[in-house]
């Protein structure tokens, strides 16, 4: 059964540097770093970190000895990250580009992904910037279905996707369409967090849009896990 909080947005790990323009680890890196906790990972368990930003997942796997490619389309991010692991000497692989492509042809013991989610007026993906870190397209799904879609290629029997999104993004949406591609699916943990400044803002098209009621400002979230289980 899935377990419900109430998260604080946590503090970013002790000497982590997050400068200007890259997203600051908040309750969504809390829940997914909650969720790592519970995975079987140490030396020689290969991870990706998809959408890495200050590195603050990645560091955190690596402290567990994993082995640990980065990926984030920020090449401010990917600075940051690459710093943040000479900082706190952990090894780190941290590439700029799309997961998809920079990956192609490498498979992983474990697959994290923290991606853009929350729904936007604006059809088009933003091309630079520090909105690439949150907008999601007009239903918030554009980058999640790209890593349904190619999840199953990127991991290795036994292998395991944690993603993290919104609840305004279709949970079920998501789980099904991991199930469609061979991998079992399921809603482990959720998260219940005060609404921030992005939602804030586009309150009225959201209600509009019909992904809320009037009045909310707690947003729920989401740990999906997704597992290969077959060859």
């Amino acid at each position: 059964m899935a377990s419900a909080l109430m998260t604080a947005v946590p503090a970013p790990p002790a000497g982590l540097y997050v400068p200007s323009g890259v997203y600051r680890p908040q309750a969504d890196t809390g829940l997914l770093a909650r969720a790592l906790a519970h995975e079987g990972i140490g030396p020689g368990t290969e991870v990706m970190d998809i959408g890495t930003g200050s590195g603050a997942l990645a560091l955190l796997a690596a402290s567990r000895g994993a082995r640990v490619t980065a990926v984030d389309v920020s090449r401010r991010a990917v600075a940051a990250a690459r710093m943040n692991g000479v900082r706190l000497g952990l090894p780190l692989s941290v590439l700029h580009g799309d997961f998809a492509a920079v990956s192609r042809g490498r498979r992983f013991d474990l697959v994290l992904a923290n991606p853009p989610y929350v729904p936007s007026p604006r059809a088009r993906l933003p091309g630079h910037g520090p909105r690439r870190a949150w907008e999601g397209g007009l239903a918030g799904r554009q980058v999640i279905d790209r890593i349904c879609e190619r999840a199953a290629a990127l991991l290795r029997p036994g292998g395991v996707l944690l993603m993290v999104h919104s609840a305004l993004c279709g949970p079920r949406t998501t789980v099904e369409h991991l199930r469609r591609t061979g991998l079992s699916a399921e809603i482990p943990m959720r998260a219940v967090v005060p609404w921030g400044p992005v939602l804030r803002s586009r309150r009225a098209w959201l209600q509009e849009q019909g992904f809320v009621g009037a009045g909310e400002d707690r947003e729920g979230l989401v740990i999906v896990r997704a597992e290969r289980t077959g060859r």
